[in-house]
């Protein structure tokens, strides 16, 4: 009978429990739009240009529990411009996540060659140009700034137009193989130098190796003027 009792109860509260959930507070989807596209913004502010962020839309048929703190993330090493995806999650009263897809854009200047650029040959800022565009549309690594570029020399020839990006470009080597160079060495209160011959090429800022009169090989910081300065 106390069974009998318990099921008709249940069957009862059914009902109220459904009215109950449907008449619950929803999530606003403007709101959750507002969330990712502040995020996206945040995310684009360090970079150079400007940003204009614009968001799809969310499934019209979507219904979620109201969030007081809905949070907006991207997965670990997405970008933050071009065609992107973002997610928007609560945990709590009711844990829920969504993703949306964004479009990111961000114009900006960018460095172009004026010419076509032989390969291995040093640029100079006559040969280069300053460029609009959208990063989004424009390769990885593309250089902002002219002075990232002067002095450096095409891994490849570049025809004229063409975007110029960090890792088609190399610095000009301060220390050549086989070089003598002179190794200077310094610590906390002295400083001495010496010769010895590059084993390797470096540009400025860079690791090279030396081997010493006495036969022993040292590793130190390629510098200007054909000098390699080790610390200890």
């Amino acid at each position: 009978m106390k069974a009998l009792f318990t099921a008709l109860f249940a069957a009862a509260a059914l009902p109220s429990l459904a009215l109950a959930q449907a008449g619950a507070p929803r999530q606003d989807p403007a709101a959750l739009k507002a969330v990712a596209e502040q995020y996206l913004k945040l995310q684009a502010s360090a970079l150079p240009g400007k940003v204009t962020v614009t968001m799809g839309a969310l499934d019209p048929r979507l219904s979620l529990a109201a969030c007081a703190a809905p949070e907006a993330f991207q997965q670990p090493g997405a970008r933050s411009w071009g065609k992107v995806t973002v997610g928007v999650r609560c945990t709590a009263p009711s844990p829920w996540t969504v993703y949306l897809q964004a479009q990111v854009s961000v114009v900006t200047d960018y460095v172009a060659s004026a010419v076509p650029l032989a390969q291995g040959q040093p640029v100079t800022a006559a040969q280069l140009v300053k460029m609009q565009g959208d990063l989004g549309a424009l390769p990885q690594g593309v250089i902002t700034d002219m002075a990232q570029a002067v002095g450096k020399s095409p891994t490849v020839s570049l025809p004229a137009g063409a975007p110029l990006r960090l890792d088609n470009l190399k610095s000009r080597p301060v220390v050549q193989q086989g070089q003598l160079v002179r190794v200077v060495s310094s610590g906390a209160g002295f400083a001495v130098s010496a010769e010895g011959r590059a084993i390797g090429s470096a540009a400025e800022g860079q690791v090279v190796q030396v081997r010493t009169p006495a036969g022993a090989v040292v590793s130190g910081i390629a510098q200007a003027g054909g000098a390699v300065l080790v610390a200890f």
